[in-house]
């Protein structure tokens, strides 16, 4: 039995939903940290950048089987959220080294700069995940 496209496409999306969903419910926990210790800066960079490999596998999955599926509407969301992933990466995790260096040097402004980035981060992930979830009513 041969699965047509579109159930490539269904299957990557929810992957994409569960990644982005799992991702996001375990940062928001992770404010309560006082970020006043390189450690802190540290283990919530290692979980961005693990979930940033992740969700970018998900997202070019999702955007060839969308393609295949002949949805180019939906291609081009997945491919969307694939680039904001790695612009993210880039952007996100270059701001936590810097962030996470001025911490280490008892820098008081790093760590409210640190926990407003991660707040960012929260909400450009939650934004996804109802970019995501409005696709699903599509199939």
């Amino acid at each position: 039995m041969l699965l047509e496209p579109k159930t490539f496409a269904l299957l990557f999306t929810v992957v994409l939903l569960a990644v982005t969903a799992y991702f996001l419910l375990g940062s928001v926990p992770l404010l309560i940290l006082k970020h006043d210790n390189p450690m802190d800066s540290r283990f919530i960079r290692s979980f961005y950048i693990t979930y940033f490999r992740i969700a970018l596998l998900a997202a070019v999955a999702a955007c060839a089987s969308y393609a295949l599926a002949d949805r180019p509407g939906l291609a081009c969301g997945a491919a969307a959220i694939a680039l904001l992933t790695v612009l993210m990466r880039r952007h996100l995790i270059s701001r936590m080294d810097v962030l996470g260096a001025q911490i280490q040097a008892n820098e008081l402004v790093a760590i409210p700069r640190f926990l407003t980035m991660h707040k960012s981060a929260i909400l450009i992930n939650t934004t996804q995940l109802v970019a995501i979830l409005m696709s699903l009513t599509t199939f």
